[in-house]
């Protein structure tokens, strides 16, 4: 069975999954995060579904918010949150298959920021005027 410390390690956990798990512990929904950060509700979902990170300065406000290290936003180490109730007695197995899943989620949405880009690269392409 993997140690507890290891739970919110880079290997089991995002910096997006470390951020909700704080927040939703904090007691905070994203809206209140967000106001209380001056950030955009779309900028703190796009921090916890790992497409954005903030700068230093919300990082340090984040961290201080939520009561936890900027350490351990970033990395997993340092003071942080207690491993889920749930994590406990669940096998190296099935840690492994989260951390895949968890991997797996961050490069499909790396994949649609990118979609995204070649779509409005290709709109762009189509709408300039033709040289005849």
């Amino acid at each position: 069975m993997t140690d507890e410390t290891d739970w919110y390690s880079p290997d089991a956990a995002t910096f997006g999954d470390r951020v909700a798990a704080a927040r939703e512990t904090a007691g905070m929904t994203q809206g209140v995060l967000a106001k209380r950060l001056g950030v955009q509700l779309s900028t703190l979902r796009a921090w916890e579904e790992d497409r954005s990170e903030p700068r230093a300065n919300r990082l340090s406000m984040l961290a201080g918010l939520l009561n936890v290290s900027m350490m351990w936003l970033i990395n997993g180490e340092g003071e942080g949150l207690d491993p889920p109730q749930d994590a406990q007695g669940v096998s190296e197995d099935m840690q492994a298959i989260l951390s895949d899943m968890r991997v797996l989620r961050a490069e499909m949405l790396k994949n649609v920021e990118k979609m995204g880009r070649l779509e409005k690269r290709l709109r762009l392409a189509t709408e300039a005027p033709r040289h005849v």
